[in-house]
């Protein structure tokens, strides 16, 4: 009695698939995303095995060795695991010496000057030499930024320019009243900065890096930390290779010690 049941039931459990996950080792997606970014996570890689595994999780990804075949395959999953372990936040006027100093460079000069700005993150260190140059005197028509970035997700935000009270509090409410629009708990950056600043993605160890052009002045800051000393070497190069004169240096980062 009731035999048929029996058999509908074996047949369910024979047609059902065990998924095995691995996540063990992640040292195969450490070497890649370094090879291909430049960011090595030596130091860190207990961090970098729990944001990969979440990564996995969140998409069905049931191993790192399933993640390196898919992202070779699907530039969107690639893209997406880049933006993931290379989120970053900043704020306006951060380490403003520099940019003063920037500042004091281009108004010795009378010609228009292009600058780079590399990386750009979310937008408020290529924005913050734009309001910059503007209060120290400099022509809009007089300079052009161009600000780069891996993240695309911090390109896109750094393209909208609406930041959160924690990203401006190192501007004078002057700057603020003059540059933005305070919409509730968002400031608006105005669209005459934001015309003075283009981004794009790119990945400075990709062979068409270059073609985005020469510079006056690059700016580099807070990159450099995520490489190793090998890798930071390369990328001082070619960051110097990007300048149209060679006697002008390239502006680092205090924590960028090579």
């Amino acid at each position: 009695m009731f035999s048929f049941l029996k058999k509908k039931t074996h047949k369910i459990q024979e047609s059902k698939v065990i998924v095995y996950q691995d996540y063990s080792d992640v040292s195969r997606v450490a070497r890649y995303f370094k090879n291909e970014t430049g960011v090595t996570f030596d130091k860190q890689e207990s961090i970098l095995k729990n944001k990969v595994t979440t990564f996995c999780k969140q998409r069905e990804i049931h191993s790192f060795s399933n993640l390196l075949e898919i992202i070779e395959k699907e530039a969107k999953i690639k893209q997406e695991l880049i933006d993931y372990l290379t989120t970053n936040e900043t704020f306006f006027y951060r380490e403003f010496k520099q940019i003063d100093e920037l500042t004091k460079l281009v108004k010795k000069t009378s010609r228009h000057v292009e600058i780079l700005c590399a990386p750009s993150a979310t937008g408020e260190e290529p924005y913050s030499i734009a309001i910059a140059l503007l209060e120290a005197g400099v022509s809009s028509s007089n300079f052009k930024i161009t600000g780069i970035d891996i993240n695309y997700d911090a390109i896109n935000k750094a393209k909208e320019a609406h930041y959160r009270e924690r990203n401006v509090r190192n501007l004078t409410p002057e700057i603020i009243s003059k540059y933005f629009t305070h919409n509730g708990e968002k400031y608006l950056l105005n669209d005459s900065i934001k015309s003075l600043v283009s981004f794009q993605l790119a990945n400075l160890f990709d062979a068409s890096f270059k073609n985005i052009g020469k510079f006056d002045f690059v700016f580099s800051r807070n990159m450099l930390i995520y490489f190793d000393q090998e890798t930071k070497i390369k990328a001082k190069a070619i960051l110097e290779s990007m300048r149209k004169d060679n006697e002008v240096g390239v502006f680092f980062g205090h924590a960028d010690l090579f």
